[in-house]
């Protein structure tokens, strides 16, 4: 893993397998290392919702860093993550677009209001990311983790190249099973631990539950887009993104959401046989964030348009010098949707991305 041994580390640290093996493996390799917590459990904003889920895992947490001998500090940044992460992702949500928190959480918070709070001390920050770092030449390269499912580039495609200078990701290397022998091996006491699967400023509380706290509810018409018949009512257009196929509740399926009217609230589906004549085959990217060189007008590289292993080869082409069309070269993708992230690669390497209007 990179950076000098005698550095100092600050190690984010979740409650979960990820982060603790990264933290044993930290540990192992000699570093001087120091465990975060980041507390963002917004109290006032959730109580509703129940007991908070961060007192669990900082009780895992604790145990972790009490049996590797490593010091642990809380760092309090309510704050902090509700004005840079979920203010704009409720605000994006209202204008109907598909907003992406766990990727401001990573630019934002934490290698960036993260590392503001705990000081220059520390050289490297670490987490429990699937993802590596290269250094060539004095520049810093994100590089995909060997396992394409578990692989998290795409989250961090928003870091900044003095952000990424300064990322360490112990476990980027490895495949989850590898991991879980791991904390076995370290004998953690979560190695057997599920994953979490909310999004990053809730936890275990799903996002359409915190969507109906601030927004509520607004019924409004399903419409079946090819015959413009209202065949349902749907509790708001904000709890919908395009391509989406659960939680619609209608027989006859399965339905797709294919398209979002915000001014009337409708909310168009079509079946899988339709929807596919809507897919595109390119996109406009904006915001765009590079960590080296932009790429080349008419460059061949592959793009994801959300996370996970699929990648589509594509051209790109520079409208403007903050704007580049998209061309995808084999496939069409029906659940592109505005306010989504595209993150380009080129071979194993993240060249970066941005978000698509």
């Amino acid at each position: 893993m990179p950076g000098k041994i005698s550095e100092k580390v600050a190690i984010l640290v979740s409650g979960g397998v990820d982060s603790s093996v990264a933290l044993a493996l930290l540990k192992e390799a000699g570093f001087d290392v120091t465990a975060f917590y980041i507390k963002i459990w917004l109290e006032d904003e959730l109580a509703f919702l129940g007991d908070c889920p961060w007192e669990e895992d900082l009780a895992f947490v604790r145990v972790v860093t009490e049996r590797l001998g490593v010091p642990l500090e809380i760092v309090p940044l309510q704050k902090e993550y509700w004005d840079r992460v979920v203010a704009e992702a409720i605000n994006e949500v209202k204008v109907g677009r598909t907003p992406n928190p766990d990727m401001l959480c990573n630019s934002r918070i934490k290698f960036g209001a993260f590392y503001d709070a705990i000081g220059t001390g520390y050289a490297k920050i670490a987490t429990g990311h699937y993802a590596q770092v290269e250094e060539k030449s004095g520049n810093f390269f994100l590089k995909k983790a060997p396992d394409p499912v578990k692989d998290q580039t795409y989250f961090l495609s928003q870091l900044s190249k003095s952000q990424l200078s300064r990322a360490i990701f112990p476990i980027g290397e490895y495949a989850k099973p590898e991991v879980r022998a791991l904390a076995e091996k370290f004998q953690l006491p979560n190695a057997k631990r599920k994953d979490s699967q909310g999004i990053c400023f809730l936890g275990k509380i799903p996002f359409n539950e915190f969507l109906r706290h601030h927004l509520g509810m607004k019924l409004g018409p399903l419409v079946e887009f090819e015959t413009g018949e209202t065949i349902g009512e749907h509790p708001g257009f904000w709890y919908f993104t395009i391509g989406q196929r659960g939680g619609i509740g209608l027989s006859g399926g399965p339905w797709y959401v294919v398209g979002k009217d915000t001014e009337t609230n409708t909310v168009f589906i079509s079946h899988a046989e339709h929807r596919a004549e809507r897919a595109r085959d390119r996109v406009l990217v904006r915001d765009l964030n590079w960590f080296n060189e932009q790429p080349e007008d008419g460059a061949m590289l592959s793009v994801k348009l959300r996370h996970g292993p699929k990648e589509y080869p594509c051209q790109v082409q520079w409208q403007d010098d903050k704007t580049l069309e998209v061309f995808l070269q084999k496939e069409t993708d029906a659940g592109v949707a505005s306010g989504q992230y595209a993150v380009f690669y080129r071979d194993d390497y993240c060249l970066g991305g941005g978000t698509i209007s």
